[in-house]
């Protein structure tokens, strides 16, 4: 098939990249490589890849290359509260405007498989799992752009929406920004840290899982269209304290402190049941563990907090 996808020297995106094209995939990358990344080079020996530096909200870029497309995965995206706050009318025009230039430029038989967020779910009731059917309450303005955009997506008739977890792991366009990512780093470099809202729960999920569930949204389009799916461990729904002990029991000298100072912009405290997507055969194969074993090898590579999604 014939897959274009935004935003692919991302996160997301350079590992999803060369899983596709490793699968007998055509693939068509859009990227505007705002944070000088080299993520994708690796792709560029596969004659079924071909790359295009440009901007997601220029009809003129997108207009072709979704006339070739079999599937559209729209990546490209501000991603998290602190960015959307800083940059409210790029957030809007990348994360809400580009999404519905994408459908609107699209036809019906081609595919949509978009990444969203449970951080929709804003604040959650105690020991209540939210599901699909939870009603979403989105706190920020990233939340809610995200919220917005799934629905353009589901009213399409003719996509899926990946309710990601907070996702975690090494990618060859990294980010220490990321909850897991981001503790990691600070335990084996800083030996503390100092949590707010430490009781504050969330769902992860690692970036080579989120790879996966993209690829089997693609196997299994016709059973899974038309609907949201949350993706994330089932094993990892924990607090920031919670996190930070697992990531102690590989890294005994880091400190953990409790603050009563500082606010999560996100207000995410929520535990999620990911047993929707389950049920039809996904199952993530890394789990909290293996990935904090993953980032402490990787963080003998990258020695600078110089990876996230600011400028």
């Amino acid at each position: 098939m014939k897959i274009l996808i935004t935003g692919a020297g991302g996160y997301i995106g350079s590992i999803l990249v060369p899983e596709l094209l490793k699968t007998g995939h055509e693939v068509m990358a859009v990227d505007n490589f705002i944070y000088q990344q080299t993520s994708l080079l690796d792709c560029c020996s596969f004659p079924t890849f071909s790359i295009v530096r440009g901007d997601v909200r220029d009809e003129r870029v997108m207009k072709p290359l979704v006339a070739k497309a079999d599937v559209i995965i729209p990546l490209a995206c501000l991603v998290g509260a602190p960015v959307c706050e800083q940059k409210p009318f790029d957030a809007k025009t990348i994360n809400f405007d580009a999404v519905k230039l994408l459908i609107d430029l699209s036809s019906p038989r081609q595919w949509l498989l978009f990444p969203t967020t449970n951080s929709g779910y804003g604040i959650g009731q105690d020991g209540v799992f939210c599901t699909e059917e939870t009603p979403v309450n989105p706190i920020s303005l990233y939340g809610r752009l995200k919220v917005d955009a799934e629905k353009l997506i589901l009213d399409s008739g003719r996509g899926i929406s990946f309710r990601l977890a907070t996702v975690f792991g090494v990618s060859p366009r990294m980010r220490l920004d990321l909850l897991v990512n981001d503790f990691t780093y600070r335990a084996l470099y800083d030996k503390s840290i100092v949590l707010f809202e430490s009781h504050f729960k969330r769902n992860y999920i690692h970036v080579r899982d989120v790879a996966r569930v993209f690829l089997h949204g693609l196997n299994q389009f016709s059973r899974l269209k038309n609907q949201c799916y949350n993706v994330g461990l089932s094993s990892a729904n924990l607090s920031k304290r919670e996190l930070c002990e697992v990531i102690k029991t590989r890294l005994p000298d880091f400190t953990i402190i409790d603050s009563e100072y500082g606010k999560d912009p996100d207000q995410r405290n929520y535990i999620v049941s990911n047993e929707k997507i389950e049920r039809t055969g996904y199952q993530p194969e890394v789990s909290i563990e293996q990935g904090i074993e993953e980032l402490i090898k990787a963080y003998q590579v990258v020695r600078r907090n110089n990876y996230s999604n600011t400028i």
